[in-house]
């Protein structure tokens, strides 16, 4: 998506804010929260025109259809194979390091559905390559976009988790009823 065009849909006729901006570190997790429609697939496109990052993401395998592989993968997707037990952490990190450079956003939800517990492979990778975190938020309710600061993990996991929850409080996302 151009980032006229994106600039245009966002400011203009969405009339949406973004608060903050992505740091320049080669490599790091998006966390973006909450994840309630596939709204927050153009929503996250847009953003990321905007800010002219170069940002991936994982879609479930069922999305790269041989119809619509080219579409998703044009634009950074990459296909997950959550069947079994594959093991995310370890397939996701060898992608981190088999580049230079990587961002990739994932939902801590790990799905569109309401959850009462956000999953943390996000934070595991991050904790696993020593890379940074950047919590986004989806704030339709306030209609902004809000990029946090890098968040770097430490050896108390369930501290780290609890401060990153504490970020999200009262986010409301496009399906208030899946808001976390």
């Amino acid at each position: 998506m151009g980032n006229v065009i994106a600039r245009f849909i966002y400011f203009r006729l969405m009339k949406w804010k973004m608060i903050g901006e992505f740091p320049v570190f080669p490599k790091y997790i998006v966390a973006v929260f909450p994840h309630t429609s596939w709204l927050d697939f153009f929503v996250g496109l847009m953003v990321r025109s905007i800010s002219k990052e170069q940002i991936n993401f994982l879609g479930k395998k069922e999305l790269f259809s041989p119809l619509t592989a080219w579409f998703f993968k044009g634009l950074g997707g990459a296909p997950l194979d959550r069947s079994g037990n594959r093991g995310s952490v370890e397939s996701i990190a060898a992608v981190f390091n088999a580049h230079k450079q990587f961002r990739i956003a994932l939902a801590p939800e790990g799905t569109r559905k309401k959850v009462s517990k956000l999953r943390t492979g996000y934070y595991q990778i991050a904790k696993k390559l020593q890379i940074p975190i950047v919590p986004v938020a989806f704030d339709y309710g306030n209609k902004k976009v809000v990029i946090y600061a890098p968040f770097n993990t430490s050896a108390d996991e369930k501290k780290d988790l609890k401060i990153l929850e504490t970020l999200f409080k009262g986010v409301e996302g496009y399906s208030k009823e899946k808001s976390f």
